[in-house]
């Protein structure tokens, strides 16, 4: 399922959208990691971590000042340069930035934690095969961490765009569950405040968190915990 809001936006590519975004300035985040994934990944022992539309970098920063080493990926060089800038002044230099068009490259390697946190699109992206590719990069015993809208403020522009729900997510990922090879952790709706521009705002974001198990744990279906559903 491509994500997108029917609106061709002067026929701009991804990469041309995004960088525009990022050097207009519209880009107007808090400089902190995202809350939601702080909660599903802050128990995670450090390893190799995949930010997925990393954009300023903020949960890739984050991520490398807890020990993982990380790969920062996004469409636009604007959003890696700022990334850059911003994980500098942090005093953290071992992220690797990279810039793909996920519909077109995706990361040659295995991690064992991979972020997906609201990859949505106003321009053409097509969402589902990028997860499907997220979740076979992720390592035997490693995570994947699906973060997304549930649904937009009033008001924000953006409310015309149609946004899957947690079980639609897992239906795109295709994932076999009727054999232990998957583990699902999280499944849920959450109604969180932020603030943006200074006001706080309400909204509702889905969290999706799985774990690939590894060969000891798939010999031991009875041992795996059970799914935290909210």
């Amino acid at each position: 399922m491509s994500q997108h809001d029917g609106h061709d936006h002067d026929g701009q590519s991804a990469p041309e959208f995004w960088d525009d975004f990022y050097r207009s300035g519209t880009a107007q985040w808090s400089g902190n990691p995202n809350p939601l994934v702080v909660q599903e990944a802050e128990h995670l022992a450090p390893g190799t971590a995949l930010d997925l539309g990393c954009g300023q970098g903020d949960d890739a920063i984050w991520l490398a000042l807890r020990g993982w080493t990380v790969t920062g990926v996004d469409v636009a060089d604007a959003a890696l340069e700022r990334a850059a800038e911003r994980a500098e002044a942090a005093g953290v230099d071992t992220i690797v930035w990279q810039q793909h068009d996920l519909a077109e490259t995706f990361p040659a390697a295995n991690y064992d934690l991979i972020i997906a946190a609201y990859l949505h699109s106003p321009v053409e992206l097509p969402r589902s095969e990028i997860l499907g590719r997220a979740a076979a990069a992720v390592s035997p015993g490693g995570t994947l961490l699906i973060v997304g809208h549930a649904g937009f403020p009033a008001g924000s522009g953006h409310d015309h765009m149609q946004l899957p729900t947690t079980d639609e997510v897992m239906a795109d990922l295709q994932l076999d569950l009727t054999t232990p090879m998957w583990r699902i952790d999280t499944k849920t709706v959450v109604t969180w405040t932020a603030e943006r521009d200074d006001k706080p705002m309400t909204r509702d974001d889905n969290i999706l968190r799985l774990t690939r198990l590894a060969e000891s744990a798939q010999s031991n279906p009875s041992e795996m915990p059970s799914v935290r559903v909210l």
